[in-house]
């Protein structure tokens, strides 16, 4: 007559019952690494294109210009809202043979990543260096 108190089979019915969730929890820790990963990579990519535009330009004002413009453009289309956008670029070796570096930083908003919405975000950092032409040519200020 004890048998609707004995145990056996409670493991396996919570087991049952724990699966579920333990699975939602790890596809959502998932889905937030991809989140932050692919924004780490097309960040890192912004600042690529980023440090080249400005490699082409002739002028520190252009170059830094042309370092925010395409930055921001490159992460409009590769999908990645940043909260704050912050575009330096180190232009002083604009010159024949010089570098240009490019340093991108975005503060990453993880709350519409599921439905469910997460708080936070965090700021990510990107820099590229790029050579400039070594054989372009500098504006010497004299016409032939």
């Amino acid at each position: 007559m004890e048998w609707w108190r004995a145990d056996d089979g409670s493991v396996a019915a919570d087991i049952t019952l724990a699966t579920p969730l333990l699975i939602m929890l790890l596809v959502f820790v998932g889905v937030l690494v991809h989140r932050g990963v692919d924004a780490r990579i097309r960040l890192d990519d912004a600042a690529h294109q980023a440090a080249r535009a400005a490699s082409i330009e002739r002028t520190p004002a252009a170059a830094t210009a042309a370092a925010r413009s395409t930055a921001a453009n490159a992460l409009a289309q590769a999908g990645v809202s940043c909260a704050s956008l912050s575009v330096t670029a180190a232009t002083g070796g604009l010159r024949p043979g010089g570098t240009v570096g490019v340093t991108v930083s975005c503060q990453v908003d993880f709350g519409d990543a599921l439905i469910l919405g997460v708080p936070g975000g965090t700021r990510l950092t990107a820099d590229a260096v790029e050579p400039v032409d070594t054989w372009r040519s500098t504006n010497t200020g004299s016409t032939p």
